[in-house]
């Protein structure tokens, strides 16, 4: 016997099945899942972008390093634009990067020390003085490279006179007749930052001996011990402010420890002239000990 089936045949149960996958997974329902979604990750989006920018936000930055440029100036480099002011944003752009090609800086680096505060280290270009041509001031290194071409005059770097040059290349050492003069130069240049002081120019004359000027005082170091001297120096400046003349320590020694102070007569002093109409011996002296300083 033929066992029969149980089974019940539903019409169009197919077809009411593809139906409703249809209906389902419709292209205006994928359209609303799709902006619900993108809805969702704009809302965390916006979310993340408030949060990150409130708490990462830069309230202190510490700028060290820097002579040619002030701490504003430095910072105004480095936050250059809204986005600049977000600690996160600056540890990604400047990561294993250096900020070159400015006047004057070697490279600087960033460092974020915490979430609201960068460090900004500066690194300057090693310059031991500078010379005034055709209106500019041109800043060399310790190997009498020029490094620099500016209008501006560096605190505390000196302006270096009575060496001949007829020509000068940026990026090239300048063309003197004895290039030792700059190991020179950057010798007298570091005593002088060694026991805190600052000139405003360092002359050389044609046997290389040295001339510093503070204002309208002269100091007169030859080129023998100057260390020595300007070990001394540092303990007479201070008596010498305001004074106009020539402080004459070429010949000092601890042996020989005498040092003279000669003043600039003032306009219209008269000059005590001897019957003969000539000056005085005195007078003379002190003629010829301010000559050849330029």
């Amino acid at each position: 016997m033929t066992a029969k089936n149980n089974f019940r045949l539903m019409k169009g149960g197919k077809g009411k099945s593809s139906s409703a996958k249809k209906e389902k997974w419709s292209p205006q329902a994928g359209r609303k899942a799709a902006m619900a979604v993108l809805l969702v990750l704009l809302c965390l989006s916006v979310g993340g972008a408030v949060y990150v920018l409130g708490r990462y936000r830069v309230e202190n930055i510490i700028v060290d390093g820097n002579l040619h440029y002030s701490d504003e100036e430095i910072i105004a480099m480095v936050l250059t634009d809204r986005l600049s002011y977000n600690s996160l944003y600056l540890s990604l752009k400047y990561r294993n990067r250096e900020i070159q090609n400015i006047p004057f800086i070697e490279k600087m680096n960033i460092k974020v020390v915490s979430q609201d505060t960068i460090q900004i280290h500066v690194y300057e270009k090693s310059v031991a003085g500078y010379v005034e041509y055709m209106g500019r001031c041109l800043y060399f290194d310790r190997e009498g490279m020029v490094v620099e071409s500016s209008e501006t005059k560096t605190a505390g770097v000196p302006e270096v006179t009575g060496m001949a040059f007829d020509h000068v290349v940026l990026y090239e050492p300048l063309p003197v007749e004895d290039p030792a003069i700059f190991q020179k130069i950057l010798s007298v240049t570091q005593m002088l930052s060694k026991y805190g002081i600052t000139t405003d120019r360092i002359f050389f004359n044609a046997e290389q001996e040295i001339t510093l000027y503070f204002g309208q005082v002269r100091i007169r170091l030859g080129k023998e011990n100057l260390e020595e001297k300007i070990i001394r120096l540092q303990h007479i400046l201070p008596n010498l402010e305001g004074e106009d003349g020539l402080l004459r320590m070429e010949n000092y020694t601890e042996e020989s420890p005498n040092i003279t102070f000669e003043r600039s007569r003032k306009a219209g002093q008269t000059q005590n002239p001897q019957e003969d109409g000539s000056q005085t011996p005195e007078t003379e002296t002190k003629a010829q000990s301010l000559q050849g300083e330029e």
